[in-house]
């Protein structure tokens, strides 16, 4: 009994949560003000019902007053003419007619004072329902401003969010930024300094002839220097002349014909 106990209270407080979830102030507030609308056409109606039943009884009671009246007017009529038979049959009718007048009274009164209950209650009603009008539009304002305030800050919220997520993805991509101009620029210093010089054989062969131009060039003249400077100095080189280079043969470089 207490495990179907608590499996009720557990069903309970979700279908609370879900209901909860599911419920709008405004449409429940347009929802009571229909049936407090219902409630009054009900109380109308009944009033209708009570107002129309006493006033057949004031029909009736007005109509055995006639009766009544024109019994009288008969039993005098009768005892002018000597017949009193006929008066006393007129008088026993009229007393039938207020018999059934008096017995009609009470009936009379009940509706009525049903009828007084039954109007004093719509009027307090439709009092009620009048206020509740208004206080019902002004909930539903505050309830309109309330959810729309909600839904900015929950923007405001989203737009937070992607402000951070922004600079996360600004910073990701100036990291990348960093990365790329220190490789390029490594690349350019490694160029430079020939560290990256390809010695596989890559070099194409107009390429390969240009940099030995400018390699023998540069040993042309830098064996240019040293001779006007051993020329000048007088000093014997290796072949056992002076001048030294001057006077060792000098094997030509392929293409001199001289």
């Amino acid at each position: 009994m207490s495990i179907l106990k608590r499996a009720t209270d557990i069903f309970q407080a979700k279908a609370n949560r879900t209901l909860d979830k599911m419920e709008k102030p405004d449409e429940m507030l347009d929802l009571s003000y229909e049936q407090m609308l219902s409630q009054i056409t009900k109380i109308r109606r009944a009033l209708v019902t009570i107002a129309a039943s006493r006033k057949q009884i004031e029909l009736q009671e007005q109509h055995l007053q006639q009766s009544m009246d024109h019994l009288t007017e008969q039993a005098k009529a009768a005892l002018a003419q000597g017949k009193e038979d006929l008066a006393r049959e007129a008088l026993s009718r009229k007393a039938s007619a207020q018999a059934e007048l008096d017995g009609m009274d009470p009936q009379h009164q009940q509706l009525s004072e049903e009828e007084a209950k039954l109007t004093e209650t719509l009027q307090q009603l439709q009092k009620r329902v009048t206020a509740f009008r208004t206080q019902k539009e002004t909930m539903k304002a505050q309830y309109a401003a309330a959810a729309a305030s909600a839904s900015v800050n929950e923007d405001v919220a989203g737009i937070s969010d992607s402000f951070n997520n922004s600079g996360e993805v600004l910073q990701r991509a100036q990291d990348k930024i960093s990365q790329l101009q220190a490789r390029s620029g490594a690349l350019d210093e490694l160029l430079a300094s020939g560290a990256l010089e390809d010695v596989g054989g890559g070099t194409d062969d107009i390429q390969r002839q240009l940099n030995e131009l400018g390699t023998a060039g540069q040993v042309d003249s830098e064996l240019a220097q040293l001779k006007a400077q051993m020329g000048t100095s007088g000093e014997i080189g290796p072949a056992g002349s002076p001048g030294g280079i001057e006077d060792a043969e000098v094997v030509p470089e392929d293409g001199d014909k001289s």
